[in-house]
């Protein structure tokens, strides 16, 4: 026996027209899509160490961190001001260095910086220290773009197999622009971008398309179920059906993801601010966007609405004339009455009697 939930996010019956305001969305996305390129090219996105290359270095001081003795410090080696910066802890601090021609020269400045932060800054500690050649990290930067491609390659095959190719296309069209929006959001808060980032686009993609694919098995269902009911009602009732699981599942994840944004650390916060960035759009393309496009491409495809029927005019039809009679046949004559037998004279004979009394 089911029990009923006590709490609803959205109660039971709702009918909200979201495809009223389909273009809007259409619009607004392209206008956040168009700016997120923009912002691509420039300023760019802030390259981590594993698609720039070069050293990076975590220290720990004793106190709070002094970075005019750090600053001071590097000076001896070399190293740009704007390589240091704050991270976790106020003793934490992530010094970036610039790429070497060889391994020996890199594990020889890691030794200088080493040895000049102990000189300035007695009882600090270096928590790691990673280096990533040049040619190392355009590889991975290839790479990391090329797994985007081919997700998104995937995804379209997956959905283009399950559904007929105007969801695909709308599903595929959806996910780019949240992506696009992703790098823009990267951009514009000079999170680095490196590998845990393609981790966490490539994870938005995964979350983003599980919540479109049920949208839109919803909306199949309805098409068998509902076949006199025009696309645009359709897809308005399939997405207020499934608004209560849509909702509570992206809540349950931003929550999840919140303690890790705000908590979380260096390591980790970027992804969970990705993530809960794109929690927020992958829920809110699957109503505005992905159902949109879906409509304006199978509005005459998967539901070919009904038209009104015209009234048909009467054809002048031409009067059928009777068939004339036919005159009568004329009767044959027929043969008179054969005249009955004519009385046989008493006392004759036939022959069987003659012969009878001959013998």
């Amino acid at each position: 026996m089911f029990i009923k939930p006590r709490f609803r996010i959205v109660p039971d019956g709702t009918r909200i027209q979201f495809m009223k305001g389909r273009f809007m969305g259409l619009i607004v996305s392209a206008i956040l899509s168009t700016a997120s390129v923009v912002l691509f090219f420039h300023p760019g996105l802030n390259l981590g160490i594993d698609f720039s290359g070069g050293i990076v270095m975590e220290v720990r001081t004793p106190g709070a961190a002094d970075f005019g003795k750090i600053r001071a410090a590097l000076e001896d080696v070399h190293v740009p001001p704007q390589g240091v910066q704050r991270f976790g802890a106020g003793s934490d601090v992530l010094i970036r260095l610039g790429t070497q021609s060889s391994e020996k020269a890199t594990q020889t400045e890691i030794n200088e910086v080493r040895a000049s932060l102990e000189k300035h800054v007695p009882g600090v500690v270096i928590l790691r220290a990673d280096a990533v050649g040049a040619s190392v990290s355009a590889q991975l930067f290839r790479h990391g773009l090329m797994a985007l491609g081919v997700s998104l390659l995937m995804i379209l095959v997956y959905i283009w197999f399950r559904f007929e190719w105007q969801f695909a296309v709308g599903a595929v069209v959806t996910l780019i622009l949240d992506v696009t929006k992703a790098i823009g959001f990267l951009a514009i808060t000079r999170i680095d971008f490196d590998l845990v980032m393609v981790a966490a686009i490539l994870t938005i993609l995964g979350y983003s398309t599980n919540d479109k694919v049920v949208v839109y098995d919803r909306v199949r269902e309805n098409l068998r179920k509902y076949k006199t009911m025009p696309l645009r009602e359709l897809i308005d009732l399939s997405i207020n059906e499934t608004l209560n699981r849509t909702l509570g599942t992206s809540m349950t994840v931003f929550l999840a993801s919140l303690p890790l944004a705000l908590f979380g650390g260096s390591s980790i916060s970027g992804f969970a601010w990705v993530m809960l960035f794109g929690i927020v759009v992958g829920t809110s393309s699957s109503i505005f966007i992905a159902a949109p496009i879906l409509l304006l491409l199978g509005e005459h495809r998967l539901r070919r609405e009904s038209a009104p029927v015209a009234a048909a005019t009467p054809r002048q039809i031409p009067p059928v004339t009777p068939p004339e009679p036919s005159p009568p046949r004329a009767e044959e004559p027929k043969p008179p009455p054969a005249p009955p037998p004519a009385p046989r004279p008493r006392g004759t004979t036939s022959r069987r009697g003659k012969a009878a009394t001959r013998r």
